[in-house]
Protein backbone atom coordinates (compact mmCIF):
# COMPACT_ATOMS: atom_id res chain seq x y z
CA UNK A 1 0.00 0.00 0.00
CA UNK A 2 2.71 2.44 1.25
CA UNK A 3 4.49 2.04 -2.42
CA UNK A 4 1.27 2.52 -4.11
CA UNK A 5 0.59 5.98 -2.54
CA UNK A 6 4.38 6.61 -3.67
CA UNK A 7 3.53 6.10 -7.42
CA UNK A 8 0.61 8.33 -6.98
CA UNK A 9 2.81 10.79 -5.75
CA UNK A 10 5.42 10.47 -8.48
CA UNK A 11 2.40 10.71 -11.07
CA UNK A 12 0.77 13.16 -8.28
CA UNK A 13 -2.45 11.48 -8.60
CA UNK A 14 -4.74 11.24 -5.59
CA UNK A 15 -7.30 8.94 -5.96
CA UNK A 16 -9.09 9.67 -2.99
CA UNK A 17 -9.43 13.14 -4.40
CA UNK A 18 -12.58 14.13 -6.34
CA UNK A 19 -11.93 15.18 -9.92
CA UNK A 20 -11.60 18.92 -9.26
CA UNK A 21 -9.18 18.39 -6.03
CA UNK A 22 -7.26 15.77 -8.22
CA UNK A 23 -6.72 18.70 -10.88
CA UNK A 24 -5.64 21.44 -8.23
CA UNK A 25 -3.10 18.79 -7.03
CA UNK A 26 -1.56 18.18 -9.49
CA UNK A 27 -0.68 21.44 -10.71
CA UNK A 28 0.39 22.12 -7.29
CA UNK A 29 2.81 19.52 -7.98
CA UNK A 30 3.89 20.27 -11.14
CA UNK A 31 4.90 24.09 -9.51
CA UNK A 32 7.17 22.61 -6.84
CA UNK A 33 8.84 20.19 -9.34
CA UNK A 34 10.07 22.98 -11.43
CA UNK A 35 10.90 24.81 -8.61
CA UNK A 36 13.41 22.03 -6.87
CA UNK A 37 14.77 21.20 -10.58
CA UNK A 38 15.62 25.67 -11.00
CA UNK A 39 17.63 24.81 -7.87
CA UNK A 40 19.40 22.17 -8.88
CA UNK A 41 20.46 23.45 -12.30
CA UNK A 42 21.39 26.67 -10.18
CA UNK A 43 23.78 24.68 -7.80
CA UNK A 44 25.41 22.74 -10.68
CA UNK A 45 26.18 26.02 -12.37
CA UNK A 46 27.40 27.86 -8.97
CA UNK A 47 29.94 24.56 -9.00
CA UNK A 48 30.84 24.87 -12.13
CA UNK A 49 31.69 28.97 -12.14
CA UNK A 50 33.64 28.10 -8.86
CA UNK A 51 35.69 25.54 -10.59
CA UNK A 52 36.54 27.62 -13.45
CA UNK A 53 37.07 30.53 -11.04
CA UNK A 54 39.85 28.19 -9.38
CA UNK A 55 41.45 26.88 -12.48
CA UNK A 56 41.71 30.52 -14.03
CA UNK A 57 42.27 32.89 -10.91
CA UNK A 58 43.12 31.15 -7.84
CA UNK A 59 45.55 28.15 -9.33
CA UNK A 60 49.39 29.50 -10.09
CA UNK A 61 49.96 29.40 -14.02
CA UNK A 62 53.34 28.27 -13.69
CA UNK A 63 52.30 24.75 -12.36
CA UNK A 64 50.25 22.66 -14.93
CA UNK A 65 48.25 20.07 -13.76
CA UNK A 66 49.32 16.82 -13.28
CA UNK A 67 48.39 14.44 -16.13
CA UNK A 68 49.67 10.79 -16.89
CA UNK A 69 52.06 9.74 -19.53
CA UNK A 70 54.65 12.36 -20.96
CA UNK A 71 52.14 15.16 -22.39
CA UNK A 72 53.03 19.36 -23.24
CA UNK A 73 51.46 21.65 -21.32
CA UNK A 74 51.92 24.98 -22.52
CA UNK A 75 52.97 28.12 -20.10
CA UNK A 76 52.41 31.68 -21.49
CA UNK A 77 55.11 33.79 -21.15
CA UNK A 78 55.50 34.72 -24.90
CA UNK A 79 56.97 38.55 -25.40
CA UNK A 80 57.24 40.90 -28.40
CA UNK A 81 60.26 41.37 -30.38
CA UNK A 82 62.42 43.63 -30.13
CA UNK A 83 63.96 45.49 -33.76
CA UNK A 84 66.54 47.83 -35.02
CA UNK A 85 65.17 51.27 -36.30
CA UNK A 86 65.15 49.16 -40.06
CA UNK A 87 63.53 46.05 -38.73
CA UNK A 88 65.88 43.79 -37.76
CA UNK A 89 65.59 42.02 -35.12
CA UNK A 90 67.61 41.97 -32.25
CA UNK A 91 65.63 39.64 -29.38
CA UNK A 92 62.68 37.14 -29.97
CA UNK A 93 61.06 34.04 -28.32
CA UNK A 94 61.48 30.41 -29.41
CA UNK A 95 59.26 27.62 -28.23
CA UNK A 96 60.77 25.15 -26.14
CA UNK A 97 59.86 22.08 -23.82
CA UNK A 98 60.86 22.48 -19.55
CA UNK A 99 60.67 19.08 -17.91
CA UNK A 100 59.24 18.60 -14.63
CA UNK A 101 58.10 15.53 -12.31
CA UNK A 102 55.13 14.51 -10.22
CA UNK A 103 57.32 13.02 -7.17
CA UNK A 104 53.93 11.17 -6.17
CA UNK A 105 54.52 8.76 -8.97
CA UNK A 106 58.03 8.26 -9.15
CA UNK A 107 58.36 4.83 -7.27
CA UNK A 108 61.98 4.21 -7.24
CA UNK A 109 63.88 8.38 -6.90
CA UNK A 110 67.08 6.50 -7.11
CA UNK A 111 66.50 4.68 -10.70
CA UNK A 112 64.66 7.21 -12.34
CA UNK A 113 67.64 10.25 -11.24
CA UNK A 114 70.31 7.63 -11.99
CA UNK A 115 68.59 7.19 -15.95
CA UNK A 116 68.06 11.17 -15.95
CA UNK A 117 71.71 11.90 -15.63
CA UNK A 118 72.07 9.94 -18.97
CA UNK A 119 70.36 12.23 -20.74
CA UNK A 120 71.10 15.51 -18.49
CA UNK A 121 74.50 14.79 -16.65
CA UNK A 122 74.58 18.26 -15.65
CA UNK A 123 71.92 17.70 -12.78
CA UNK A 124 73.14 17.28 -9.45
CA UNK A 125 72.67 13.88 -8.68
CA UNK A 126 71.53 14.01 -5.01
CA UNK A 127 69.61 17.34 -5.07
CA UNK A 128 67.44 14.95 -8.41
CA UNK A 129 67.15 12.48 -5.78
CA UNK A 130 65.97 14.25 -3.18
CA UNK A 131 63.51 16.41 -5.39
CA UNK A 132 61.76 12.93 -7.36
CA UNK A 133 61.49 11.55 -3.42
CA UNK A 134 59.63 14.86 -2.45
CA UNK A 135 56.26 13.42 -3.27
CA UNK A 136 55.33 17.02 -4.27
CA UNK A 137 52.90 16.78 -6.99
CA UNK A 138 55.57 19.25 -9.13
CA UNK A 139 58.81 19.94 -9.07
CA UNK A 140 61.14 21.44 -12.06
CA UNK A 141 64.16 19.00 -13.13
CA UNK A 142 65.20 20.97 -16.12
CA UNK A 143 64.30 24.22 -17.66
CA UNK A 144 64.71 24.72 -22.02
CA UNK A 145 65.43 21.47 -23.18
CA UNK A 146 66.98 21.13 -26.59
CA UNK A 147 64.66 19.01 -29.02
CA UNK A 148 67.24 16.06 -28.68
CA UNK A 149 67.25 16.31 -24.62
CA UNK A 150 63.66 16.32 -24.69
CA UNK A 151 63.39 12.88 -26.89
CA UNK A 152 65.95 11.31 -24.76
CA UNK A 153 64.25 12.18 -22.09
CA UNK A 154 60.89 10.81 -23.25
CA UNK A 155 62.38 7.68 -24.64
CA UNK A 156 63.40 7.15 -20.94
CA UNK A 157 59.68 6.06 -20.37
CA UNK A 158 59.66 7.04 -16.50
CA UNK A 159 56.51 7.30 -15.47
CA UNK A 160 55.80 10.58 -13.58
CA UNK A 161 57.83 12.86 -15.78
CA UNK A 162 56.01 15.40 -17.91
CA UNK A 163 57.15 18.51 -20.41
CA UNK A 164 55.92 22.11 -20.03
CA UNK A 165 55.84 24.33 -23.68
CA UNK A 166 57.58 27.25 -22.50
CA UNK A 167 59.25 30.20 -24.59
CA UNK A 168 63.03 31.31 -24.27
CA UNK A 169 64.30 34.37 -24.90
CA UNK A 170 66.85 34.36 -28.05
CA UNK A 171 68.97 37.14 -28.85
CA UNK A 172 70.28 36.79 -32.67
CA UNK A 173 72.93 39.49 -32.44
CA UNK A 174 74.68 38.29 -29.70
CA UNK A 175 76.85 40.60 -27.44
CA UNK A 176 76.08 43.37 -30.16
CA UNK A 177 73.23 45.10 -28.20
CA UNK A 178 73.84 43.24 -24.71
CA UNK A 179 73.80 46.79 -22.81
CA UNK A 180 70.60 48.29 -24.86
CA UNK A 181 68.54 45.25 -24.53
CA UNK A 182 69.26 43.65 -21.41
CA UNK A 183 68.37 40.17 -20.81
CA UNK A 184 65.45 37.98 -18.69
CA UNK A 185 65.22 35.52 -16.15
CA UNK A 186 64.23 31.93 -17.35
CA UNK A 187 61.02 32.66 -16.62
CA UNK A 188 60.95 35.44 -19.17
CA UNK A 189 60.63 38.53 -17.24
CA UNK A 190 62.63 41.34 -17.90
CA UNK A 191 65.87 41.96 -15.35
CA UNK A 192 67.70 44.76 -17.14
CA UNK A 193 67.94 47.21 -19.96
CA UNK A 194 65.37 47.34 -22.51
CA UNK A 195 63.77 44.27 -21.71
CA UNK A 196 62.98 45.40 -18.34
CA UNK A 197 61.88 49.01 -19.08
CA UNK A 198 59.64 48.11 -21.65
CA UNK A 199 58.35 44.72 -19.82
CA UNK A 200 55.01 45.48 -19.38
CA UNK A 201 55.25 46.45 -23.08
CA UNK A 202 56.43 43.11 -24.49
CA UNK A 203 53.91 41.38 -22.02
CA UNK A 204 51.21 42.66 -23.99
CA UNK A 205 52.72 41.44 -27.08
CA UNK A 206 51.03 44.36 -29.59
CA UNK A 207 53.74 44.17 -31.83
CA UNK A 208 57.51 44.70 -31.92
CA UNK A 209 59.20 47.00 -30.22
CA UNK A 210 61.25 49.58 -32.35
CA UNK A 211 64.58 51.02 -31.31
CA UNK A 212 66.49 53.99 -32.23
CA UNK A 213 69.72 52.10 -32.48
CA UNK A 214 71.09 50.64 -36.30
CA UNK A 215 72.83 47.63 -36.24
CA UNK A 216 74.86 48.27 -39.33
CA UNK A 217 76.60 51.33 -37.02
CA UNK A 218 76.36 49.14 -33.69
CA UNK A 219 78.75 46.99 -35.62
CA UNK A 220 80.98 49.38 -37.08
CA UNK A 221 81.21 51.35 -33.57
CA UNK A 222 81.75 47.84 -31.79
CA UNK A 223 84.52 46.95 -34.39
CA UNK A 224 86.65 50.29 -33.49
CA UNK A 225 85.54 50.78 -30.12
CA UNK A 226 86.85 47.63 -29.51
CA UNK A 227 90.08 47.90 -31.40
CA UNK A 228 91.15 50.90 -30.14
CA UNK A 229 90.32 49.16 -26.40
CA UNK A 230 92.89 46.23 -27.42
CA UNK A 231 95.47 48.76 -29.28
CA UNK A 232 96.19 50.65 -25.96
CA UNK A 233 95.48 48.02 -23.49
CA UNK A 234 92.74 50.21 -21.90
CA UNK A 235 90.37 48.20 -18.88
CA UNK A 236 86.96 49.40 -20.73
CA UNK A 237 86.02 51.92 -23.26
CA UNK A 238 82.48 53.65 -24.44
CA UNK A 239 81.38 54.21 -27.73
CA UNK A 240 78.07 56.53 -28.63
CA UNK A 241 76.49 57.82 -31.97
CA UNK A 242 73.73 60.05 -31.93
CA UNK A 243 71.25 61.87 -34.00
CA UNK A 244 71.69 65.74 -32.93
CA UNK A 245 67.86 66.62 -33.84
CA UNK A 246 65.90 63.99 -32.27
CA UNK A 247 68.12 62.40 -29.51
CA UNK A 248 67.93 59.21 -30.98
CA UNK A 249 70.87 56.95 -29.77
CA UNK A 250 71.77 55.15 -33.12
CA UNK A 251 74.57 53.32 -31.44
CA UNK A 252 75.75 52.34 -28.25
CA UNK A 253 78.57 50.32 -27.06
CA UNK A 254 79.98 49.31 -23.74
CA UNK A 255 83.25 47.30 -23.32
CA UNK A 256 83.57 44.64 -21.98
CA UNK A 257 80.08 42.99 -22.83
CA UNK A 258 78.52 40.53 -22.56
CA UNK A 259 76.41 37.36 -23.46
CA UNK A 260 73.20 38.22 -22.81
CA UNK A 261 71.87 34.34 -22.82
CA UNK A 262 74.13 33.75 -20.26
CA UNK A 263 74.41 37.31 -18.40
CA UNK A 264 76.12 35.45 -15.14
CA UNK A 265 79.35 34.72 -17.17
CA UNK A 266 82.26 36.46 -17.97
CA UNK A 267 83.88 39.62 -16.02
CA UNK A 268 82.32 41.10 -12.98
CA UNK A 269 82.32 44.38 -14.22
CA UNK A 270 80.61 43.23 -17.63
CA UNK A 271 77.07 44.06 -17.07
CA UNK A 272 77.62 47.70 -15.94
CA UNK A 273 76.95 49.87 -18.86
CA UNK A 274 79.31 52.44 -18.84
CA UNK A 275 77.40 54.57 -21.04
CA UNK A 276 74.51 55.66 -18.98
CA UNK A 277 75.83 54.25 -15.64
CA UNK A 278 79.45 55.06 -15.81
CA UNK A 279 80.07 58.95 -14.11
CA UNK A 280 83.39 60.49 -15.17
CA UNK A 281 85.14 63.58 -15.28
CA UNK A 282 85.00 64.57 -18.69
CA UNK A 283 88.13 66.95 -19.00
CA UNK A 284 88.65 69.77 -21.82
CA UNK A 285 85.88 68.44 -23.46
CA UNK A 286 83.82 70.77 -20.96
CA UNK A 287 85.73 73.66 -22.00
CA UNK A 288 83.15 73.64 -24.91
CA UNK A 289 80.76 74.41 -22.54
CA UNK A 290 82.08 76.94 -20.93
CA UNK A 291 82.80 78.69 -24.16
CA UNK A 292 78.97 78.40 -25.08
CA UNK A 293 77.94 80.09 -21.94
CA UNK A 294 80.43 82.90 -22.24
CA UNK A 295 79.22 83.63 -25.46
CA UNK A 296 75.47 82.92 -25.07
CA UNK A 297 75.73 85.38 -22.24
CA UNK A 298 77.74 88.06 -23.59
CA UNK A 299 80.59 87.90 -21.06
CA UNK A 300 82.78 87.57 -24.09
CA UNK A 301 82.66 87.45 -27.85
CA UNK A 302 85.58 85.40 -30.16
CA UNK A 303 87.63 88.27 -29.86
CA UNK A 304 87.78 88.62 -26.04
CA UNK A 305 91.20 87.46 -24.34
CA UNK A 306 92.39 86.59 -21.29
CA UNK A 307 95.67 86.00 -19.37
CA UNK A 308 97.34 83.15 -19.18
CA UNK A 309 100.59 84.46 -18.60
CA UNK A 310 100.97 82.23 -15.32
CA UNK A 311 99.45 80.05 -13.29
CA UNK A 312 96.29 80.88 -11.63
CA UNK A 313 96.14 80.64 -7.85
CA UNK A 314 92.92 80.68 -5.30
CA UNK A 315 93.68 79.48 -2.22
CA UNK A 316 95.49 76.81 -1.60
CA UNK A 317 94.64 76.06 -5.11
CA UNK A 318 97.00 76.57 -8.30
CA UNK A 319 95.70 76.17 -12.08
CA UNK A 320 98.01 75.14 -14.55
CA UNK A 321 98.34 74.22 -18.31
CA UNK A 322 99.75 70.72 -19.50
CA UNK A 323 101.56 72.88 -22.44
CA UNK A 324 101.43 76.56 -21.29
CA UNK A 325 101.33 79.27 -23.71
CA UNK A 326 102.13 82.08 -21.16
CA UNK A 327 100.68 84.83 -23.10
CA UNK A 328 97.38 85.97 -23.30
CA UNK A 329 94.79 83.97 -25.24
CA UNK A 330 91.88 84.58 -27.40
CA UNK A 331 88.80 82.07 -26.34
CA UNK A 332 89.22 80.45 -29.83
CA UNK A 333 93.25 79.77 -28.60
CA UNK A 334 91.34 79.17 -25.49
CA UNK A 335 89.56 76.27 -27.32
CA UNK A 336 92.58 74.89 -29.78
CA UNK A 337 95.57 75.02 -27.25
CA UNK A 338 92.81 73.63 -24.31
CA UNK A 339 94.07 76.78 -21.53
CA UNK A 340 92.57 75.62 -17.97
CA UNK A 341 93.33 79.00 -17.02
CA UNK A 342 91.47 80.98 -19.88
CA UNK A 343 89.11 78.39 -19.60
CA UNK A 344 88.74 79.26 -15.59
CA UNK A 345 89.50 83.14 -16.28
CA UNK A 346 86.50 82.90 -18.95
CA UNK A 347 84.32 81.60 -16.00
CA UNK A 348 84.97 83.89 -13.24
CA UNK A 349 83.26 86.34 -15.64
CA UNK A 350 79.70 84.87 -15.68
CA UNK A 351 80.31 83.38 -12.04
CA UNK A 352 78.76 80.66 -10.29
CA UNK A 353 74.75 81.58 -10.54
CA UNK A 354 74.75 81.28 -14.20
CA UNK A 355 77.32 78.22 -14.62
CA UNK A 356 74.80 76.47 -12.33
CA UNK A 357 71.58 77.57 -14.34
CA UNK A 358 73.42 76.40 -18.09
CA UNK A 359 74.83 73.05 -16.38
CA UNK A 360 70.96 72.26 -15.42
CA UNK A 361 69.68 73.46 -18.78
CA UNK A 362 72.22 71.05 -20.27
CA UNK A 363 71.50 68.31 -18.64
CA UNK A 364 74.23 67.89 -16.41
CA UNK A 365 72.43 68.11 -13.00
CA UNK A 366 70.04 65.48 -13.22
CA UNK A 367 69.90 61.72 -14.27
CA UNK A 368 69.84 60.83 -17.86
CA UNK A 369 66.15 60.80 -19.06
CA UNK A 370 66.61 57.79 -21.46
CA UNK A 371 64.49 54.84 -21.46
CA UNK A 372 66.92 52.76 -19.87
CA UNK A 373 66.61 51.10 -15.96
CA UNK A 374 70.92 51.63 -15.81
CA UNK A 375 71.08 55.35 -15.17
CA UNK A 376 73.21 57.30 -13.21
CA UNK A 377 72.89 60.34 -11.56
CA UNK A 378 75.69 63.28 -11.77
CA UNK A 379 78.12 63.68 -9.00
CA UNK A 380 78.27 67.68 -8.38
CA UNK A 381 79.84 70.00 -5.95
CA UNK A 382 78.03 71.14 -2.60
CA UNK A 383 78.59 73.80 -1.93
CA UNK A 384 79.26 75.26 -5.15
CA UNK A 385 81.99 77.42 -4.70
CA UNK A 386 84.45 79.21 -6.45
CA UNK A 387 87.06 77.10 -7.03
CA UNK A 388 84.39 74.29 -7.92
CA UNK A 389 83.32 77.21 -10.84
CA UNK A 390 86.79 77.22 -11.53
CA UNK A 391 87.41 73.48 -12.27
CA UNK A 392 84.47 72.42 -13.66
CA UNK A 393 85.33 74.84 -16.65
CA UNK A 394 87.66 72.27 -17.61
CA UNK A 395 86.03 69.44 -16.67
CA UNK A 396 86.93 68.76 -13.43
CA UNK A 397 84.73 69.03 -10.11
CA UNK A 398 81.53 67.61 -11.66
CA UNK A 399 81.00 63.86 -12.90
CA UNK A 400 78.33 62.79 -15.42
CA UNK A 401 77.75 59.79 -17.85
CA UNK A 402 78.88 59.44 -21.11
CA UNK A 403 75.43 59.59 -22.72
CA UNK A 404 74.76 62.65 -20.86
CA UNK A 405 77.71 64.50 -22.68
CA UNK A 406 76.57 63.57 -25.86
CA UNK A 407 73.26 64.78 -25.44
CA UNK A 408 74.95 67.75 -24.25
CA UNK A 409 77.28 68.13 -27.58
CA UNK A 410 74.11 67.73 -30.15
CA UNK A 411 72.52 70.54 -27.96
CA UNK A 412 75.74 72.85 -28.43
CA UNK A 413 75.85 71.62 -32.30
CA UNK A 414 71.96 71.15 -33.72
CA UNK A 415 70.78 75.26 -33.04
CA UNK A 416 71.25 75.10 -29.57
CA UNK A 417 68.01 73.31 -28.55
CA UNK A 418 67.94 70.34 -25.94
CA UNK A 419 65.76 67.06 -26.57
CA UNK A 420 65.61 64.17 -24.31
CA UNK A 421 68.25 61.21 -25.19
CA UNK A 422 66.23 57.87 -26.24
CA UNK A 423 66.59 54.48 -27.63
CA UNK A 424 63.10 54.56 -29.50
CA UNK A 425 62.86 55.04 -32.86
CA UNK A 426 61.28 58.48 -33.24
CA UNK A 427 59.02 60.13 -36.22
CA UNK A 428 60.40 63.61 -36.62
CA UNK A 429 62.25 65.73 -34.01
CA UNK A 430 60.32 66.29 -30.82
CA UNK A 431 59.56 69.09 -28.69
CA UNK A 432 62.93 70.72 -27.04
CA UNK A 433 63.94 73.32 -24.88
CA UNK A 434 65.98 76.21 -26.26
CA UNK A 435 69.33 76.38 -23.85
CA UNK A 436 71.61 78.68 -26.30
CA UNK A 437 71.03 80.83 -29.16
CA UNK A 438 71.18 79.51 -32.87
CA UNK A 439 74.47 82.34 -32.92
CA UNK A 440 76.00 80.59 -29.99
CA UNK A 441 75.61 77.67 -31.24
CA UNK A 442 77.07 78.75 -35.06
CA UNK A 443 79.94 80.02 -33.43
CA UNK A 444 80.75 76.94 -31.25
CA UNK A 445 80.53 74.90 -34.59
CA UNK A 446 83.56 77.18 -35.85
CA UNK A 447 85.37 76.44 -32.17
CA UNK A 448 84.62 72.90 -32.91
CA UNK A 449 86.12 72.72 -36.08
CA UNK A 450 88.97 74.39 -34.98
CA UNK A 451 89.94 72.33 -32.74
CA UNK A 452 90.30 69.44 -35.21
CA UNK A 453 92.15 71.49 -38.09
CA UNK A 454 94.47 73.37 -35.31
CA UNK A 455 93.99 71.84 -31.92
CA UNK A 456 94.60 68.54 -30.09
CA UNK A 457 91.43 66.71 -31.98
CA UNK A 458 93.95 66.55 -35.45
CA UNK A 459 94.05 62.69 -35.41
CA UNK A 460 90.07 62.72 -35.82
CA UNK A 461 89.99 65.17 -39.24
CA UNK A 462 88.33 62.77 -42.08
CA UNK A 463 88.88 64.61 -45.56
CA UNK A 464 85.16 65.87 -47.12
CA UNK A 465 83.43 65.41 -43.53
CA UNK A 466 84.71 68.28 -41.80
CA UNK A 467 84.65 66.70 -38.10
CA UNK A 468 84.33 69.52 -35.18
CA UNK A 469 85.54 68.13 -31.74
CA UNK A 470 87.59 68.06 -28.37
CA UNK A 471 89.85 66.30 -26.53
CA UNK A 472 89.17 65.89 -22.57
CA UNK A 473 91.59 63.98 -20.32
CA UNK A 474 90.55 63.24 -16.92
CA UNK A 475 92.47 61.61 -14.00
CA UNK A 476 90.22 58.45 -12.93
CA UNK A 477 88.13 58.76 -10.30
CA UNK A 478 88.12 55.34 -7.82
CA UNK A 479 85.54 55.75 -4.37
CA UNK A 480 85.99 59.74 -4.27
CA UNK A 481 89.99 59.75 -5.20
CA UNK A 482 91.63 60.08 -7.93
CA UNK A 483 93.95 57.42 -9.22
CA UNK A 484 97.38 58.14 -10.00
CA UNK A 485 98.11 56.94 -13.71
CA UNK A 486 94.57 55.94 -14.04
CA UNK A 487 92.91 58.21 -16.76
CA UNK A 488 89.80 58.52 -18.89
CA UNK A 489 90.56 59.71 -22.03
CA UNK A 490 87.79 60.87 -24.67
CA UNK A 491 87.08 62.39 -27.96
CA UNK A 492 83.67 63.38 -28.52
CA UNK A 493 82.89 64.95 -32.30
CA UNK A 494 80.00 66.08 -34.84
CA UNK A 495 79.84 66.09 -38.26
CA UNK A 496 80.06 67.18 -41.09
CA UNK A 497 80.19 70.50 -38.85
CA UNK A 498 78.75 72.85 -41.95
CA UNK A 499 75.27 71.12 -41.18
CA UNK A 500 75.83 68.88 -38.27
CA UNK A 501 73.71 65.82 -38.55
CA UNK A 502 75.27 63.12 -35.45
CA UNK A 503 77.37 63.08 -32.52
CA UNK A 504 80.11 60.61 -32.34
CA UNK A 505 81.97 59.51 -28.66
CA UNK A 506 84.82 57.42 -27.64
CA UNK A 507 86.02 57.36 -24.35
CA UNK A 508 88.66 54.64 -23.56
CA UNK A 509 89.39 53.68 -19.55
CA UNK A 510 92.79 53.65 -18.54
CA UNK A 511 94.54 53.54 -21.90
CA UNK A 512 98.39 52.64 -21.91
CA UNK A 513 100.81 54.48 -24.45
CA UNK A 514 102.50 52.73 -27.36
CA UNK A 515 105.38 53.17 -29.29
CA UNK A 516 103.16 55.07 -32.10
CA UNK A 517 101.82 57.39 -29.86
CA UNK A 518 105.82 58.31 -28.02
CA UNK A 519 104.07 57.26 -24.99
CA UNK A 520 101.33 59.13 -24.87
CA UNK A 521 97.84 57.65 -23.81
CA UNK A 522 95.56 61.44 -23.57
CA UNK A 523 92.75 61.59 -25.69
CA UNK A 524 94.19 63.06 -28.92
CA UNK A 525 96.39 60.33 -29.09
CA UNK A 526 94.03 57.68 -28.44
CA UNK A 527 90.43 58.32 -28.40
CA UNK A 528 90.57 61.12 -31.59
CA UNK A 529 91.41 58.48 -33.96
CA UNK A 530 89.20 55.70 -33.24
CA UNK A 531 86.26 58.51 -33.60
CA UNK A 532 87.58 59.13 -37.36
CA UNK A 533 87.99 55.63 -37.98
CA UNK A 534 84.06 55.37 -36.73
CA UNK A 535 82.62 58.14 -38.95
CA UNK A 536 84.55 56.80 -41.73
CA UNK A 537 82.79 53.54 -41.65
CA UNK A 538 78.97 55.34 -41.01
CA UNK A 539 79.03 57.96 -42.64
CA UNK A 540 78.39 56.56 -46.23
CA UNK A 541 75.50 54.04 -44.54
CA UNK A 542 73.78 56.99 -42.98
CA UNK A 543 73.41 58.57 -46.23
CA UNK A 544 76.33 61.47 -45.35
CA UNK A 545 78.56 61.93 -48.75
CA UNK A 546 81.99 63.36 -48.22
CA UNK A 547 82.32 67.00 -49.60
CA UNK A 548 85.12 66.76 -51.19
CA UNK A 549 84.11 69.26 -54.26
CA UNK A 550 82.87 71.83 -51.43
CA UNK A 551 85.80 71.75 -49.36
CA UNK A 552 87.34 74.87 -49.77
CA UNK A 553 84.50 77.14 -49.43
CA UNK A 554 83.26 75.17 -46.18
CA UNK A 555 86.40 75.15 -44.73
CA UNK A 556 86.12 79.08 -45.59
CA UNK A 557 82.81 79.67 -43.62
CA UNK A 558 84.11 77.91 -40.80
CA UNK A 559 87.94 79.17 -40.14
CA UNK A 560 88.36 81.21 -37.43
CA UNK A 561 91.71 82.94 -37.30
CA UNK A 562 94.66 82.32 -34.44
CA UNK A 563 97.32 84.11 -33.79
CA UNK A 564 100.53 84.40 -36.70
CA UNK A 565 102.51 83.83 -33.86
CA UNK A 566 101.38 80.51 -33.05
CA UNK A 567 103.32 77.46 -31.78
CA UNK A 568 102.74 73.99 -33.21
CA UNK A 569 100.42 72.57 -31.30
CA UNK A 570 100.39 69.31 -29.20
CA UNK A 571 97.75 66.89 -29.27
CA UNK A 572 96.86 66.36 -25.46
Amino acid sequence: MNLLRFSYWLRGDRPELGPEQREKHALETARNRIFITGIMFGIGFLWIAGGLFNATVLKQGNEPDLTAGTDSKELKTERADIVDRNGILLATDLPTSSLYADARVIKDPVGAADHLLTVLPGLDRDTLIRHLGSQKAFVWIRRNLTPDQQYKVNALGIPGLNFQREERRVYPQGRLFSHVLGFTDIDNNGIAGAEREFDNDLRSNSGPLRLSLDIRVQHALRAEVSSAMEKFSAAGATGLVMDIYTGEVIGMISLPDFDPHRPGQGPTDARFNRATLGVYEQGSVFKLFNAAIALDTGTATLNSTYDATKPLRVARFTIHDFHGENRWLTVPEILAYSSNIGSARMAMDFGIETQKRYMKDFGFLDPSDVELPEVASPLLPNPWREINLMTISYGHGIAVTPLQLVNGIATITNGGIRRPSTILKQDGAPAGVRVISKKTSDDMRRLMRLVVTEGSGKKADIPGYFLGGKTGTADKLVNGRYVKNARMSTFVAAFPMQDPRYVVLVTLDGPQGTKETYGYATAGWVAAPAVGKVVTRIAPLLGIEPAYAKAPEIEQALRLDLRKEERKLASF
